[in-house]
């Protein structure tokens, strides 16, 4: 990794990779069923060519690939903190996409726009992250921090499923715990107050009775440095 990385970031890392050291292979095929809104999320993007795009989580390099098909001519980085997914990601994605030096091993919670010769991303997205990562609150600020004048920060993850029936609840949360994923019932709340605190716009919007939540923090050229 690049960088200084702290210990429970190194215990993380060594977690993940054993979680998917063999999932990594049936990952797309089986999420696809519950990782809604995923693909709403990317196309909702709006990357003209020559705007940048970070994807902090980037996995296998799936969101990636379809961003790359859906918005021509932008630039496409990825980070991830698993070296297990990541060599999948850029054995998937290949230099017509990505180039290897642009998909790096790297803590969600303490990277830097300088990691990848950058000063910022006009978009950042975080697709079903933020429920795996421990330090997730330190990885919106430093998401934040990384946008460029105009910036947009896009998340999708689990809502709290409070209006579906209580036996699904119960038993999606007992499949996502085998896989160390806990939803985090105070984004909602954080999102509103790093808002409030960087002079931020939010959006949000919630799918199937709240199974999922997207969101979208805007900046603007004014609120640089915030």
């Amino acid at each position: 990794m690049n960088g200084p990385i702290a210990e429970t970031s190194l215990a993380h890392a060594d977690l993940m990779d054993r979680t998917y050291r063999y999932q990594k292979y049936i990952y797309d095929l089986t999420r696809k069923y519950y990782l809604l809104g995923r693909d709403r999320t990317i196309a909702g993007l709006n990357l003209a060519p020559g705007r940048s795009l970070l994807e902090i989580g980037c996995g296998t390099g799936r969101n990636l690939a379809m961003a790359a098909r859906r918005h021509p001519g932008a630039v496409f980085y990825g980070l991830d903190i698993s070296a297990e997914m990541l060599a999948l990601a850029r054995a998937r994605l290949g230099e017509n996409l990505l180039r290897p030096e642009d998909l790096k091993l790297l803590d969600a919670a303490s990277f830097r726009p300088e990691d990848f010769d950058t000063d910022g991303f006009d978009r950042i997205l975080i697709s079903y992250a933020l429920s795996m990562i421990p330090d997730w609150r330190g990885t919106i600020e430093r998401a934040v921090d990384a946008l460029a004048p105009d910036g947009e920060l896009h998340i999708v993850d689990f809502g709290e499923q409070d209006r579906l029936p209580a036996w699904f609840r119960r038993a999606l949360r007992s499949w996502l715990a085998r896989f160390h994923v806990t939803p985090r019932a105070e984004l909602p709340a954080m999102l509103e107050a790093i808002s409030a605190k960087r002079n931020l716009t939010l959006h949000s919007t919630t799918l199937v009775r709240d199974y999922a939540r997207l969101f979208i923090l805007k900046r603007s050229s004014a609120q640089v440095g915030g």
